[in-house]
Formats: C-alpha cells, sequence, structure tokens
C-alpha cells in the first residue's frame, strides 16, 4: 500500500497524526507531513477519518 497526501485538501485537523504518529506529523501551521509512504494497514482509518479527504491509499499490485 501507497499514501498520497494532497496538501491542497489538508485543513490541519490533525486526525491522521493522533491515529498514526509514526506515518504522519504536522508543520507549523497544521498542515500534514507525511513520514512513511508505505505504512502497515492500521493507516486506513486515518484516511477514513480525514475531514478534507487529503489522504488517499493506493493498493500496490
Amino acid at each position: 500500500m501507497r499514501v498520497i497526501v494532497d496538501l491542497e485538501k489538508c485543513c490541519g485537523a490533525g486526525q491522521c497524526v493522533l491515529l498514526a504518529p509514526k506515518v504522519f506529523d504536522q508543520r507549523d501551521d497544521g498542515i500534514v507531513i507525511l513520514l512513511d509512504e508505505h505504512p502497515p494497514e492500521a493507516v486506513r482509518e486515518a484516511a477514513c477519518v480525514c475531514p478534507g479527504a487529503a489522504i488517499k491509499l493506493e493498493d500496490l499490485a
């Protein structure tokens, strides 16, 4: 799986950081920072709760 983050859609809510702190962090202005582009399955919940729909998951086959 690969994580794709759309910085333009990020609203800085921080839900992704709370749910997956090893995968996401935030800049000083609240915008998401992707720490691990190929994380474990646990990141799916963070993508689902993103209020800006800024996190997309791509299955690698």
